[in-house]
C-alpha cells in the first residue's frame, strides 16, 4: 500500500507517479498515486517529461510510497488560483524538492519558467536544477573574463551546463574528466583544456565549480591561486575531503573554499536559461532518453557514469 501525503494528494483521483521503493531497482517504481492539490500560488502542470540528477538517485531517502523527482516539465492543466504564473496550455519548467516525475505536478509559480515554443520540453527539464546550479555556482566565482576556471566531473549534468556558461562569461575553462570516453563534446561546448584529474593542471586557476569532493577537491583546492575560489558543489565520488592544511599553508597564497547551496526561487535563473536555449547560446545535453517505464535503467545508467550530460524520462510517447 502506497503511503500518501493527505495535506498535498486528493484521494480520490488517481494518477500514476515514480515513487520511492527502497525494494525495487534502483529504489523506484511507478506506482498509482492521488493527484496532487495544488495551494493559492501553485499552478497543477501536465507532465510531459522529467530529468534526473545524480544526487537525488545517490543519496535517496524518504517515505516508502512518497513521490519523488526535482526537475519536471509540461503545460499548465490549472493556472494557480492568486493568478500568479503562466496560464493554462503554457508550456513550463519546473522545480520542486520532490513529487516532479508525476503525471501531474503542483509547482510553487515563483519556481516557473515558461518554455518558448522552439524548446524541445524533454530538453527543458534537464535545466533546473543543472542549469540553475551551474549558473548560481559560477556567479559566486566573481567576474571570470580572461581567468582560468576549473570544471570538476565536466561531463555530467551540472559540469556540462558549467563548461558552457562559464565560457559564454569569459573564462578560460578547464574541463576535468575521468578519461577521455567522459571528454567527449566539452571542447565543442567551450573547454579550452581536457585534463583527467585536478592533478594534471598545468597551471594554477582562479576558480574550481567542483562536482566530485574527495580527493579531487583536495586536489583542486591546491591548485587555486592567490585569491581564488573553490566552490563545493556536489559529491559524486561519495567520500569526505581530507585537506592537508599544513600543506596548504606552505603554499602561501590566500584561498578559500565555499559550500555551494542552490538559492531559490528559481524561476528568473530558469528563465533566463531557457533564453539562452532559444537563441542558440546554450545547449541542452542530453545523454540517455527513454521512457519513465526504463527508470531504473536510466538511473542505473547515471550512477555507473555512462550518460554525458542529463537522463531524460518521458511520460508519453
Amino acid at each position: 500500500m502506497i503511503e500518501r501525503h493527505r495535506d498535498t494528494y486528493d484521494e480520490g483521483a488517481p494518477m500514476h507517479a515514480l515513487v520511492h521503493d527502497p525494494d525495487a531497482p534502483q529504489g523506484l517504481r511507478i506506482a498509482e498515486v492521488g493527484e496532487p492539490r495544488p495551494g493559492p500560488a501553485q499552478a497543477l502542470v501536465r507532465v510531459s517529461a522529467v530529468s534526473l540528477n545524480f544526487g537525488e538517485i545517490a543519496f535517496q531517502a524518504g517515505v516508502p510510497g512518497a513521490v519523488v523527482g526535482f526537475d519536471a516539465a509540461g503545460v499548465v492543466e490549472r493556472s494557480a488560483a492568486d493568478g500568479s504564473g503562466p496560464a493554462e496550455g503554457t508550456r513550463v519548467a519546473t522545480f520542486g524538492w520532490s513529487q516532479g516525475w508525476a503525471e501531474l505536478r503542483a509547482v510553487d509559480t515563483e519556481d516557473i519558467a515558461v518554455v518558448p515554443d522552439s524548446v524541445d520540453l524533454g530538453e527543458a527539464s534537464t535545466l533546473p536544477v543543472a542549469g540553475v546550479t551551474a549558473l548560481q555556482a559560477l556567479r559566486r566565482l566573481g567576474s571570470v573574463i580572461g581567468r582560468r576556471v576549473l570544471v570538476t566531473g565536466a561531463s555530467g549534468g551540472v559540469g556540462r551546463y558549467a563548461v558552457q556558461l562559464a565560457a559564454l562569461a569569459g573564462a578560460e575553462v578547464v574541463a576535468s574528466v575521468g578519461g577521455p570516453h567522459r571528454a567527449e563534446g566539452l571542447r565543442e561546448l567551450g573547454a579550452a583544456e581536457i585534463v583527467f584529474g585536478p592533478e594534471k593542471l598545468s597551471a594554477p586557476v582562479h576558480g574550481v565549480l567542483d562536482n566530485v569532493g574527495g580527493a579531487q577537491l583536495a586536489q583542486a583546492f591546491g591548485h587555486l591561486e592567490a585569491g581564488g575560489i573553490l566552490i563545493a558543489i556536489g559529491m559524486a565520488a561519495k567520500e569526505h575531503t581530507l585537506i592537508d592544511f599544513e600543506t596548504e599553508r606552505s603554499r602561501g597564497p590566500l584561498k578559500r573554499i565555499e559550500p555551494f547551496i542552490v538559492d531559490t526561487p528559481f524561476g528568473p535563473d530558469l528563465d533566463y536559461l531557457l533564453r539562452l536555449v532559444e537563441s542558440d547560446r546554450l545547449a541542452p545535453q542530453v545523454g540517455w532518453r527513454g521512457s519513465w517505464e526504463k527508470a531504473a535503467e536510466a538511473a542505473e545508467a547515471l550512477l555507473g557514469r555512462r550518460v554525458r550530460g542529463k537522463a531524460v524520462l518521458d511520460l508519453s510517447g
